[in-house]
């Protein structure tokens, strides 16, 4: 809504405006590239009159009779590139949309620039967006992609990290959230682990809420904001943890679609890009192999068998892509049908699409085909991804990994020695092995004896692993001496899962022989359950001396004692030192067995 509202020149979109938008270019910067393209495609920016989208540092044309927005952070060269368009006289207006607050002494430089160029007029608005995070779905955003590696795991936890650094990285990250709030436009209740990084960014994020809530002439939450309407008048609670109170999940194989989807391929923005086998056939001697081809596709909100199976495991997506396909091809000869009508049985399918306005006079049938090849596309997509998917399973056996590790994260008995799996060639790569090893260790009551440790070792350096993040959990695990046992995930007594292989039937595409069709059963990981403790006002010693914190307070409080007691209807749940799939699935599943309930996850990175 926000993004619309700015391209619209900063004014609401009127819904029942017939005439055409007003033409207008956009100029960004890598991030707000990053921020624009995972919600809205080319097309959506047409049909709001944007007809030209460029990058501020490219090489940009003098277009004089056309207004420009522009969307961009307030950095040096970022300005100074501006001035340098004011000076060229490059558009008829300016539209300045800063993605993050820009500073007073930055403002006059482009004022001075403006005033040398003799375009004052010309610069027609002049924004604060505080748009500075990425939407990835409706209930989950991170914070930047451009230099995530500034708040990194690794940067927040370094050993040798200075006192300054660190505040530069926690201030990037609260002014992330603080944007994030301003869009929502609520004021959170804040509750967050002691002695963390969770809690630096919670006292500073606090005293930039209050700061700004004390500034009644330029508060940003006052009435009319964008968000009033989206929440209830009740206030959304903030959980932040810290990423080491869990160690074990990011490490985990995935076996829900999205995740697996992020963990094996290359996901990113909600754009994966795959590399397209180009079948077996063989290659004469001496010739060169063929180039592969890159296809990249959108995984957005609007495909429909994404946002329907993207929680499910990963059996279960095989079955409905292999049955969406039989009910298309039932379809199928219908289009021949309604082509050869038409007279374009040779047409590519963009050209029928060009066509659907015009000739849905035809017939009615006729406008069903557009849906249909959009159908298809769809299809052809999630066949392609799943297929993809469905190498890495069986080359790496990663639906034995998933299992494996589901049973050491539950305490159950294992079925096979750990020894084993690590020294199968045939098994997954070195990372895999690295990744149950590391999970085994941070799971386990009590650290492997040396001489077993030694062992294991010899095993992961036989297996060609780099032994570097076991020698970081070490030190994390002896330093942690995690106060507390160490996290459960689930019940402890183990229930058979489940499992059953069946050959699925034999038309099918996918050849799921070997693969375990494995069933999850629904259990609170440890960030779910801290969630659940501080939402529904549960008392637990995990959660009891979380810091609470209310920006609205006149005075802050050192408390852990909530002022409100009943539950929340709302949440943010943010990881300070990086998310993943697995646990923003678990907090949906969580949350829709609540009526009414809403949460959104956050992280500074996805991993």
């Amino acid at each position: 809504v926000a993004l619309k509202r700015m391209l619209n020149f900063n004014v609401p979109p009127v819904k029942n405006s017939t005439g055409e938008p007003v033409w207008k270019v956009l100029i960004y910067d890598r991030f707000g590239q990053d921020i624009i393209s995972p919600l809205l495609s080319v097309k959506e920016l047409r049909d709001m009159g944007i007809t030209l989208h460029l990058l501020l540092h490219s090489d940009r044309d003098p277009i004089p009779d056309v207004p420009a927005v522009y969307f961009v952070m307030p950095t040096e060269e970022n300005i100074d590139r501006m001035c340098q368009d004011l000076r060229n006289q490059l558009y008829e207006s300016y539209y300045l949309n800063f993605i993050s607050a820009i500073s007073r002494s930055k403002l006059e430089d482009i004022a001075n620039a403006a005033i040398g160029a003799n375009a004052v007029t010309q610069v027609a608005k002049v924004f604060d967006q505080y748009l500075n995070f990425i939407t990835l779905e409706d209930d989950m955003f991170v914070l930047c992609n451009q230099n995530k590696e500034l708040v990194s795991y690794r940067a927040i936890n370094r050993p040798d990290i200075t006192d300054t650094e660190m505040e530069t990285i926690m201030d990037t990250i609260v002014d992330s959230l603080f944007c994030f709030f301003v869009t929502l436009g609520a004021i959170p209740i804040i509750r967050c682990s002691r002695g963390t990084a969770a809690e630096m960014v919670a006292v500073k994020l606090d005293k930039k809420l209050r700061e700004n809530l004390r500034d009644a002439r330029n508060s940003l939450f006052t009435g009319d904001t964008l968000g009033a309407g989206q929440f209830s008048f009740q206030r959304p609670l903030l959980v932040l943890v810290d990423r080491n109170i869990d160690l074990a999940t990011p490490l985990h194989h995935t076996w829900t679609y999205q995740a697996l989807v992020h963990d094996v391929l290359d996901f990113h923005l909600n754009r994966v890009n795959l590399e397209e086998s180009t079948g077996t056939e063989s290659i004469p001697a001496g010739a060169r192999p063929k180039k592969k081809n890159k296809k990249s596709y959108d995984l957005t909100a609007s495909d429909k068998f994404w946002q329907k199976h993207k929680g499910s495991p990963f059996p279960e997506v095989a079955e409905s892509v292999q049955q969406e396909l039989e009910s298309y091809r039932a379809q199928e000869d219908e289009v021949k049908r309604l082509k050869s009508i038409m007279g374009i049985e040779g047409e590519d399918e963009g050209a029928i699409s060009m066509l659907s306005d015009n000739t849905a006079k035809l017939t009615s049938a006729v406008s069903s085909l557009p849906e249909l090849l959009e159908k298809k596309r769809l299809i052809d997509l999630h066949t392609n991804v799943a297929t993809a998917v469905l190498e890495h399973i069986k080359a790496r056996k990663l639906d034995v990994y998933f299992e494996y590790e589901e049973k050491i994260m539950s305490k159950s008995t294992l079925d096979k020695s750990l020894l084993d799996m690590i020294s199968d060639p045939d098994a997954g790569t070195p990372e895999d092995k690295m990744r149950l090893f590391l999970i085994y260790y941070i799971s386990s009551a009590q650290a492997p004896s040396e001489i077993d440790l030694e062992q294991y070792k010899k095993a992961l350096m036989d297996a060609g692993c780099n032994l570097a993040p076991l020698n970081y959990i070490k030190q994390w695990k002896a330093f942690t001496k995690m106060a507390s046992a160490p996290t459960s995930y689930g019940n402890t007594t183990p229930k058979p899962l489940g499992l059953f292989s069946r050959v699925m039937n034999t038309g099918s595409q996918f050849v799921m022989e070997g693969v375990k069709n494995l069933v999850l059963k629904q259990q609170n990981l440890p960030v779910t359950r801290i969630l659940d403790n501080l939402m529904e006002m549960k008392s637990n010693p995990e959660t009891d001396d979380y810091r609470y914190f209310d920006p609205k307070m006149l005075r802050g409080s050192d408390s852990s004692v909530p002022r409100n007691k009943n539950p929340f209807q709302e949440a943010i749940v943010f990881v300070v030192g990086g998310g993943n799939y697995i646990e923003y699935q678990n907090l949906i599943d969580y949350i829709k067995g609540k009526q009414g309930k809403h949460v959104l996850y956050g992280c500074s990175e996805l991993f």
